[in-house]
């Protein structure tokens, strides 16, 4: 899949599982995938709720061609994660380590994430699936 085909509104639906606690929250929000001169753009924003409270959520990221290969930017521009739907990836942060995987379905309709947090820091495991909303739009 081409990622610009990616660009559109989706539906954002996160589950989070601190696995240290045995507590849940579920972020439910919206992502944004926008096209810039140098890639993609994911904005996304909810409302996490954790042990009762309604917490708002966002993050920006960027999808990049770094070398001939695209990669997962945090905001600021330090790398993330090599893009490779349906391919493993890891990212360490300090002592932990998260272990990833990005899907997209063939008909570029629902995407989904999975990662798996592992250190002294945390112990957590985070499911976000996105569904498009409105129409398919491929621009690639």
């Amino acid at each position: 899949m081409n990622p610009y085909d990616l660009v559109g509104e989706w539906e954002l639906a996160r589950r989070v599982v601190d696995q240290a606690t045995g507590v849940h929250g579920r972020v439910s929000g919206d992502l944004r995938v926008s096209a810039e001169t140098e890639g993609l753009v994911f904005a996304e924003s909810g409302v996490l709720l954790w042990e009762g409270h309604r917490l708002p959520v966002s993050r920006v990221s960027r999808l990049r061609s770094v070398d001939g290969e695209w990669w997962m930017l945090f905001e600021d521009g330090r790398p993330f994660h090599p893009w490779r739907p349906g391919v493993p990836v890891v990212h360490p942060c300090g002592a932990d380590t998260y272990d990833g995987l990005v899907d997209v379905d063939q008909d570029g309709r629902r995407m989904r994430t999975l990662w798996d947090v592992h250190g002294p820091a945390k112990s957590q495991r985070l499911i976000t699936r996105f569904t498009r909303r409105g129409g398919f739009r491929q621009i690639g």
